[in-house]
């Protein structure tokens, strides 16, 4: 089992900033992929970003490049989503998630940090 807790979440006004945090715990392998989602309620999930276990960032929605990247603090074992210039349309509940490799489901998922952003 793997444990994923977001965190960073909040109000924040267009062409600001924030970072999402993921906690990563449990039985992680370094074969492992992580993700990034977001979903406005009534809406299905969106991909945002992806990562190799140790951060390279190999994916990024089309929204985002540019502006969204993922990095990671080894010592923490924690995923950070860096979000740039953001716009309303960013408006979401975003939630890490882990896969098993590539092209393997993302079967573990974090409960989610609401980002608002305000025009």
């Amino acid at each position: 089992q793997v444990q994923l807790a977001e965190s960073g979440g909040g109000l924040v006004q267009a062409g600001g900033s924030l970072r999402l945090s993921c906690a990563a715990s449990g039985h992680t392998s370094s074969s492992y992929i992580m993700g990034w989602f977001r979903q406005v309620p009534g809406k299905e999930r969106e991909f945002v970003a992806a990562s190799t276990w140790s951060g390279v960032n190999i994916a990024v929605m089309e929204a985002g490049k540019g502006r969204f990247t993922i990095s990671r603090d080894n010592a923490k074992n924690t995923y950070y989503l860096q979000m740039n210039s953001l716009i309303p349309e960013d408006t979401a509940l975003y939630t890490c998630a882990a896969a098993r490799g590539i092209g393997v489901p993302f079967d573990y998922w974090g409960q989610g940090t609401q980002v608002t952003v305000s025009s």
